[in-house]
């Protein structure tokens, strides 16, 4: 087992000291996350955990062969090379050989009868088996899986990196990092630009990846269900929680409350000894007194006292305004269909929502979710169907874009457009508690960051009051703190709420149905994600064991229909890919054919015993072409259904 040890680190940036005496292990069997507020120095521990930075004061110790690899939030790819073999960059080699076996299969498919065929086959054999040797089919696979997973189709394989979208890149140099197979991976955001079923299939890669992983993230589910340790970064100093997310929030109060009581007892015992002493300095007990005194200052400067618990940090705090009451019905679609060209992103949705419902839309990107946010919102149209939206003017709409914000407009007079009859100084104190304090408060919209921007639109928003909240990803742009604030004030909110998200933790904390709108089509489920996934992981069960049952019985019926056919070598075709089974299958249609036109040859039949061999030649050909053609069914099959 490998292991990182960090022993009293302390590294600083000119009179800024961004750590200061860290100590922490991290071991290959662990999935680690790694969390604190933005600027804190979780990045910054990690390029001193791969050797990128050293400590000034300290040591950094990695176990001897220990291969780490780092995802960072900044990408460095070559633009020149396709994705694929962007992707598998480090094995060259292997995809050289690759694309040789390739164009030499397509020169076999087109010149079969040319007569340097067997120059061909023997030259195809020849790539094959060292690209075999050298574990191309299983890098194959790997990098099938990995870019699929991720989200790239079979067409995007063979894109230039430079034809990419930014977020696309950022997928791309994690595929890039996941192929190689690195023992510890450090990953820094690595759901940002990831969807939903992405975020899913990174979950599943690295609950059996069988190294570790240290992971920097805002999404609380994904820590919750892998993280078997947190490391917080704190005020320069790092603390280490057994368990994952939910448990290192209960165990962390739980330190607060603890040292909070002792400190309260700390300091009644420093002031209770420090009375006495004051009372008795000078009567009969002075010696006693100086006695006690010279004790009191030893423990303190000892540190055997506990320390001031530091304020909690200082976060975004609103609620919303009782809803004004709405009708009963709010919303109403029915067979709603939407089409931009020849893509349909759903057809025949039909929902109701009544007040103080609380839908959660979630799904692939791409699938439309805005879109119908849009067609409730009045911005878009339908192609068919009716949607009728009763309190579209109590509506609070929160889009993913800034769009509405003016970007020369100070960020007071912004806010103050929401309630012009609040004066200055209620304005003020109001964006206060989304932690815009000072002269902040009057700077353009243009100077703030994306999640700035963020909290100023929910500041509107929360100004508003209005019966009935839309919002498209919420918690974009928002630090953990600022997410849990958001949650809470919307577990308070008595309107009606239809938001689309891709955060599974605050769709479990806000929403009591779920709409997951899917490439395949859509369906709504009670409950928030959690009790969803708990429902789609026992259907693939389901479709799991019905699928093996009937693979076997076709296995069944064809040993029926065909018992003298016995599969040869099944596990090396289990260990095939696609495109090699593929070949195969055209070789083996190519030499049944031979044989069969061997029959012709009356010399054959003038040896019986020729005839004998040349028939159980055949027999062994084409019992081969059916288990090949068996198998091939059996992964397209399997394919289809992943």
């Amino acid at each position: 087992m490998g292991s990182v040890v960090v022993q009293n680190v302390t590294r600083q940036f000119g009179p800024q000291v961004v750590l200061e005496d860290v100590s922490f292990q991290v071991h290959t069997g662990e999935m680690v996350g790694l969390v604190g507020a933005n600027g804190s120095g979780k990045t910054t521990l990690f390029r001193l955990v791969t050797g990128a930075e050293e400590p000034d004061l300290g040591t950094v110790t990695r176990s001897r062969g220990l291969a780490v690899g780092m995802l960072a939030q900044e990408p460095a790819l070559d633009s020149e090379r396709t994705l694929r073999d962007e992707v598998g960059r480090a094995f060259a080699e292997l995809l050289d050989l690759e694309h040789r076996m390739g164009e030499v299969g397509h020169r076999i498919a087109e010149h079969h009868d040319d007569p340097r065929l067997p120059e061909l086959m023997a030259e195809y054999d020849r790539l094959n088996a060292r690209f075999e040797a050298g574990g191309g089919y299983r890098l194959q696979t790997r990098l099938n899986e990995i870019l699929g997973g991720l989200g790239f189709s079979q067409a995007d394989h063979h894109l230039p990196v430079s034809a990419l979208s930014g977020g696309q890149k950022c997928r791309a140099a994690l595929a890039q990092l996941l192929v190689q197979e690195r023992r510890l991976l450090l990953l820094d955001e690595p759901t940002n630009h990831l969807d939903i079923e992405a975020t899913r299939w990174l979950e599943k890669f690295l609950a059996g990846h069988h190294g570790g992983a240290v992971i920097i993230s805002h999404d609380r589910f994904l820590l919750d269900r892998l993280a078997t340790k947190i490391i917080e970064v704190e005020r320069r100093r790092v603390s280490v929680f057994p368990g994952n997310y939910s448990n290192y929030v209960r165990v962390k109060e739980t330190r607060r409350l603890a040292l909070e009581r002792q400190f309260e007892k700390d300091q009644a015992f420093i002031a209770k000894e420090r009375a006495f002493i004051a009372k008795h300095i000078s009567t009969q007990r002075t010696k006693e007194a100086r006695g006690r005194r010279t004790r009191l200052e030893r423990r303190i400067r000892a540190g055997e006292f506990a320390e001031a618990v530091p304020g909690r940090k200082q976060r975004v705090s609103f609620s919303f305004r009782p809803a004004a009451d709405t009708a009963r019905q709010v919303l109403r679609c029915e067979g709603l269909t939407k089409r931009y060209g020849e893509k349909t992103l759903f057809e025949g949705l039909n929902l109701e929502l009544l007040a103080a419902d609380r839908l959660g839309i979630t799904g692939p990107n791409g699938t439309g979710k805005t879109t119908l946010l849009r067609m409730i919102m009045g911005e878009v149209s339908a192609d068919a169907g009716h949607l009728d939206f009763f309190e579209r003017r109590q509506a609070g709409y929160y889009g993913q874009e800034h769009a509405e914000l003016d970007p020369d407009r100070r960020l007071i007079d912004e806010v103050a457009s929401a309630r012009p009859d609040l004066s200055e100084q209620e304005l003020r104190s109001f964006l206060g508690r989304f932690l815009f304090t000072g002269e902040d408060v009057f700077k353009p919209l243009r100077a703030l960051s994306g999640g700035e921007q963020s909290r100023v639109r929910l500041a509107r928003l929360v100004l508003t009051a209005p019966g009935v909240l839309v919002l498209d990803e919420p918690t974009n742009h928002l630090d953990i703190p600022s997410r849990e604030v958001l949650e809470e004030a919307l577990d308070e909110y008595t309107g009606t709420l239809i938001v689309v998200s891709h955060d599974r933790y605050f769709l479990d904390r806000v929403v009591d149905r779920l709409l997951v709108i899917e490439s395949t089509g859509h369906r709504l489920y009670s409950g928030g994600y959690s009790h969803y996934l708990q429902q789609v992981e026992e259907q693939r069960e389901a479709e799991a064991r019905a699928r093996q049952i009937r693979k076997q019985q076709r296995r069944t019926a064809q040993t029926t229909q065909h018992p003298g056919s016995t599969r040869k070598e099944p596990s090396l075709y289990d260990s095939w890919s696609i495109n090699k089974i593929e070949m195969r299958i055209m070789a083996r249609e190519e030499e049944v054919a031979a044989i069969q036109d061997r029959f012709a040859d009356q010399a054959v039949y003038r040896d019986p015993a020729a005839l004998q061999r040349l028939q159980a030649e055949l027999e062994s050909a084409t019992a081969e072409l059916r288990d090949l053609n068996s198998v091939w069914e059996e992964r397209i099959e399997e394919q289809s259904n992943s």
